[in-house]
């Protein structure tokens, strides 16, 4: 990228600053600041207004504060480490200036006996005396601009005092270049937003705390949303500029697949199906993300999608994000594609070597059609004889780089189709996916019951042992979900491990425990004996969120669930009421849940629908959860919060639309793509084919 002299001042190295040596550096890199444009987005929390001048009768403990006062005397104490002391008067009163290794002369220099002064500093009190240690600013009277009138704070790291930090923002701010515009007239005036330069000065300096809906910060947060779909539309160009043969639709197969289900395909799943079919028979390459609900039949779309493309004489790769997933999606399709003359191999990582060695043999030579796995699918040197397909299910655990890359593992003639069943609010839907095609499948299956949702206080836990017994002896099966292994010191929340312990005084030999640290094997018995019904219930945490199917899992109980996010609640509560029994969910709380808490369960329990779920845990919580997909995670925008700005996010999806087919001139962008470490991504195309 070629930007101007003045341009690539914001993307030097802090280092370069004055005040900033080789110790602040390494202090600031704690906070991931390394180069000028990172403290930018460092915005201050709140503010200090040292313009408050009080009397001593006003002056509130704690708070920084400003107040005029004259010096009556000193005290220097003889003995070491003791502080030096300077009385002064307030209206009479009396106040204490306390200096830390401070020597004489300099604070008699400060402070001239009966001199008025203005002095601004936290307020202390200590033996019955006000006082302020180490003040902020000290002064004239005369000179009273001196002490700012508001004063930013920031989030700091240790090592880094208040007023250093300050100092270096301030010689930023003094020193910002005037930047090329990168947006029209038109969206300047429809978004009534200034210039950036304007909108980083204001936010960072005394007036400039304000709140997410200033003109200010709806600037800075457009160019963030606005960037990342620059990116976005210009994959897609890209990839929709790849030419490859089409693939054929046979229909004699799929009214035989059709035939094989014993529940009618919705309307939703035979619009995705025909938009996938229609991306595979087409000459451009196909990049589509297939987003569904929990249970709403994502799996046999993506087959029979799948099977279109063998019978087109490809191969097919589909990838689960765990071994019990991938397990599960390969038992599907033997059962799916028995007797239809498609052969289907399944590998693990954890699989001995000879067997991964047939396995290999296999795909090379055409041997086997669709091979199922997880990432040892493209990590285990695996090659394919002719690869057509590739499906990725629970796609969310893979950002744009990772879903390019992916994509060129069969080159030019291989289709993609990622699926999610995590719901996203449309107001973010496009800067997440703005390089794919969207397939959306809402609609459950015609037989699924709506799942019966129920808040309990953990107080009646043995009205919900009786519920369990009960459902058990219908021949109903259990999942009980804690969010801890074990019990915690810290944390007021529930661990599965003595939960167990709990359950199986009640249910002996009838409960299994299921969590992250059990190896594979230890993992997989217990979730075999669940489907074969050796146990009944299953002990477990967050892990069972994802790619778990028992047709007979017909109750699930959660505890802490006021903890959780909605978006994850729901999640949960799909892994029951998947075959033709009702399914219910019963939330455990504990204590008094707070007012958001009792909100948050109220929606979960009135509505099945895991989108407008999701677009109220995003208005409740934010949108940590929903794009990072972690219940605590680094949030996916820096800036822009989709709870606030949803309009900013309707108006780059209608600029972006606008720019649809043109080819996007980047230059014109560089310094906001690089503003939003976007820059990178430019050229990811060119590097991977």
């Amino acid at each position: 990228m070629n930007l101007n002299n003045k341009e690539n001042y914001l993307f030097n190295k802090i280092s370069n600053l004055k005040g900033v040596g080789n110790k602040i550096s390494t202090y600031f890199k704690k906070k991931k600041i390394e180069m000028i444009k990172d403290l930018l987005w460092n915005f201050p929390y709140s503010s200090t207004d040292r313009s408050d001048f009080s009397n001593i009768e006003n002056l509130e403990i704690g708070k920084i504060q400003t107040i005029k006062i004259k010096v009556k005397k000193y005290i220097f104490p003889r003995i070491r480490n003791l502080p030096n002391k300077i009385i002064c008067e307030n209206e009479k009163k009396k106040i204490e200036l306390v200096y830390f290794n401070s020597r004489e002369p300099f604070l008699k220099k400060i402070f001239k006996i009966n001199a008025d002064l203005i002095v601004s500093g936290k307020i202390g009190f200590y033996k019955n005396s006000y006082q302020i240690i180490n003040p902020d600013y000290v002064t004239d009277p005369s000179k009273i601009d001196y002490i700012k009138k508001i004063i930013p704070k920031y989030s700091l790291t240790e090592g880094i005092s208040e007023k250093v930090y300050r100092k270096i923002i301030e010689g930023v701010m003094s020193e910002m270049p005037e930047v090329s515009e990168w947006h029209d007239s038109k969206t300047i005036k429809d978004l009534n937003i200034p210039k950036w330069k304007e909108a980083i000065q204001f936010l960072h300096r005394p007036d400039g705390i304000n709140s997410f809906n200033s003109r200010q910060y709806k600037r800075v947060a457009f160019d963030e949303i606005f960037s990342q779909l620059i990116i976005l539309s210009n994959n897609r160009s890209k990839i929709k500029r790849i030419k490859k043969k089409p693939k054929i639709f046979n229909a004699d197969i799929y009214h035989k697949i059709i035939k094989k289900l014993k529940y009618e395909l919705t309307s939703d799943q035979i619009k995705s199906l025909e938009q996938i079919n229609n991306d595979l028979k087409s000459n451009k390459k196909m990049f589509r993300i297939l987003q569904g609900d929990v249970g709403c039949g994502k799996t046999i779309v993506s087959l029979i999608a799948a099977a279109n493309v063998v019978k087109s004489k490809y191969q097919c790769g589909i990838m689960a994000p765990t071994d019990i997933l991938a397990k599960q999606h390969y038992e599907e399709a033997l059962k799916i594609f028995k007797d239809l003359d498609i052969s289907v191999g399944y590998i693990s990582g954890k699989l001995n070597l000879k067997e991964k060695i047939a396995i290999k043999e296999k795909i090379l030579n055409g041997q086997i059609q669709i091979l199922i796995g997880t990432h040892s699918l493209f990590y285990e040197g695996i090659k394919f004889k002719n690869l057509g397909f590739i499906i990725i299910d629970e796609q969310h655990k893979f950002g744009v780089k990772q879903r390019m890359a992916l994509s060129k593992k069969g080159g030019d003639q291989c289709d993609v189709l990622l699926m999610s069943a995590t719901p996203i609010p449309r107001t973010i839907m496009l800067t997440l996916y703005g390089d794919l095609d969207v397939s959306r499948i809402k609609q459950k299956p015609k037989n699924r019951k709506k799942i019966l949702t129920f808040t309990k206080p953990e107080k009646k836990i043995i009205e919900i042992y009786k519920f369990v017994k009960k459902e058990i002896k219908n021949e109903n099966q259990v999942f009980w979900v804690c969010p801890l292994i074990n019990e915690s010191k810290f944390l007021n929340f529930s661990s599965a491990q003595k939960r167990f312990e709990d359950i199986k005084k009640i249910f002996p030999n009838n409960v299994g425990l299921l969590h992250g640290l059990l190896d594979e094997k230890e993992r997989n018995k217990i979730l075999n004996d669940f489907q074969n019904e050796k146990i009944k219930i299953i002990i477990s945490t967050t892990v069972i969120e994802v790619g778990v199917n028992f047709p007979k899992a017909n109750l699930i109980i959660i505890e802490n669930s006021e903890k959780f996010g909605l978006a994850q609640l729901h999640q949960l509560r799909g892994r029951v009421g998947r075959g033709s029994k009702q399914g219910i969910c019963i939330l455990l709380y504990k204590g008094e849940p707070s007012k958001n808490s009792i909100k948050r369960l109220r929606i979960l329990k009135n509505n099945n629908d895991g989108f407008k779920i999701a677009e109220e845990d995003m208005n409740l919580r934010g949108h940590g959860d929903l794009i990072g997909l972690q219940q605590s995670g680094e949030k996916y925008f820096k800036i822009a919060k989709p709870e606030h700005h949803k309009d900013l996010f309707k108006y780059a999806e209608k600029k972006i639309r606008e720019m649809d087919g043109i080819t996007i001139d980047l230059k014109k962008y560089e310094v906001l793509l690089k503003l939003f470490d976007k820059a990178d991504m430019i050229n990811i195309h060119e590097e991977i084919y």
